[in-house]
């Protein structure tokens, strides 16, 4: 009875959902790359950004997020609020550890439209908790993180989008810069790819450099599916990741 209840809420979800955003624009994502998207979540819609990730760190170690959920609710045109919440499994030499990761609350805001040669911009903040987590993963300090999105449309079928920002993992008082460049792509109507640079820097370290790919469908105006993997080219880079996705937005207010 409850399979039956689930099934028809969700269908009866998707219907009106698509009834009601005839006018909006297609949903847009903060992934699969590692670029956030200069875009705010349309005013009164929650959108729920789910992945399914496998990072090989090491020969001996491997990381699963299963899932990474990146919860966001438009309050206006300029400004959304963020909760990102990740079940981990991490592998090492055959063991496992797994837990709720320290849950990540924060906001995005809206600065600047697209205009010649400035780029649509906004500004993205978050802290993520240090006790509000399994206890084998809970950190030392809360952690806090930001970053500005900005996003050029180079033509119809084209974007460039980067970032440049810094976050603290918690543990110590490391700052590490971060760095993404990547290039979208309209392959058709329903089919897009992007291709991907990013990277890390902490001052006691050498850089992390990465590159990665993928593919999104849309499915309609309101459901979207991803897939993408990369690797890493530095020497203390992961070694590679796959992930698989699945975004979906709905209006929870008239």
């Amino acid at each position: 009875m409850f399979k039956n209840l689930f099934v028809f809420a969700l269908f009866f979800c998707l219907v009106q959902s698509k009834a009601i955003a005839q006018s909006l624009p297609s949903i847009q994502l903060d992934r699969p790359d590692q670029t956030e998207c200069p875009f705010i979540t349309p005013v009164k819609y929650v959108q729920m950004e789910s992945g399914f990730n496998i990072e090989n760190v090491s020969a001996n170690r491997q990381v699963l997020t299963t899932p990474t959920v990146l919860w966001k609710y438009g309050i206006n045109q300029k400004f959304e609020l963020r909760l990102i919440t990740e079940l981990v499994t991490d592998k090492i030499d055959g063991k496992e550890n797994m837990g709720i990761a320290p849950i990540t609350i924060g906001f995005k805001t809206a600065l600047f439209e697209e205009k010649g040669i400035i780029p649509k911009t906004s500004f993205i903040g978050h802290i993520t908790t240090a006790s509000i987590a399994s206890e084998s993963f809970q950190t030392k300090y809360i952690a806090p993180s930001f970053r500005f999105t900005m996003q050029h449309t180079i033509s119809d079928k084209m974007v460039l989008a980067y970032n440049l920002g810094s976050e603290w993992n918690g543990i110590d008082a490391a700052q590490t810069y971060i760095y993404t460049l990547t290039t979208g792509f309209s392959l058709t109507d329903k089919l897009g790819m992007y291709t991907e640079l990013y990277g890390f820097k902490t001052a006691y370290q050498q850089a992390d450099h990465r590159c990665d790919g993928g593919f999104t469908y849309l499915i309609n105006n309101d459901f979207i599916a991803d897939i993408s993997g990369g690797f890493g080219f530095s020497k203390n880079s992961p070694k590679n990741y796959i992930s698989l996705g699945l975004s979906y937005r709905f209006k929870v207010l008239n």
